[in-house]
């Protein structure tokens, strides 16, 4: 996945926004000003940083080479995504979705009531809801 692809898809979750706190060339995505995604260089390789259920993350990197622990972050509840391996472009859209669900689980309620209102929980939620909770949100 090319970086501005990967860009564009960050930023095309509801109300995410990009933020450089930390120097003009390390992109931090935020909803509700809290962090969701890091797209960082560390020694001149593209490292994408994301939240992860502890168990999940520990599956992905057992699975994926790309996915290790991250680098500068908790290593328990985020990973970092080498973007230069053999990771397919689905893959990581769906690593990007679970972070973000997560984060927004974890917001105050009246501010994820609020979202949940504006957009949908599907289109907050859709890397964090098991196939039950899916379908029974979507009246199936």
């Amino acid at each position: 996945m090319d970086h501005n692809t990967l860009k564009q898809y960050l930023l095309s979750k509801p109300e995410a926004e990009e933020h450089y706190p930390f120097d003009d060339y390390t992109a931090v995505f935020k909803v509700q000003g809290k962090m969701f995604a890091l797209l960082i260089k560390k020694q001149g390789t593209p490292l994408l940083n994301l939240k992860c259920d502890p168990g999940h993350a520990i599956e992905l990197r057992d699975i994926f080479p790309e996915v290790i622990p991250a680098y500068h972050m908790n290593k328990r509840h985020w990973n970092s995504v080498v973007l230069q391996g053999d990771l397919p472009a689905g893959e990581i859209q769906r690593q990007i979705d679970h972070s973000y669900g997560l984060v927004v689980k974890g917001l105050k309620k009246s501010i994820r009531e609020g979202l949940e209102v504006r957009h949908g929980k599907p289109a907050l939620y859709a890397g964090t809801l098991d196939q039950n909770q899916s379908n029974q949100q979507s009246g199936l």
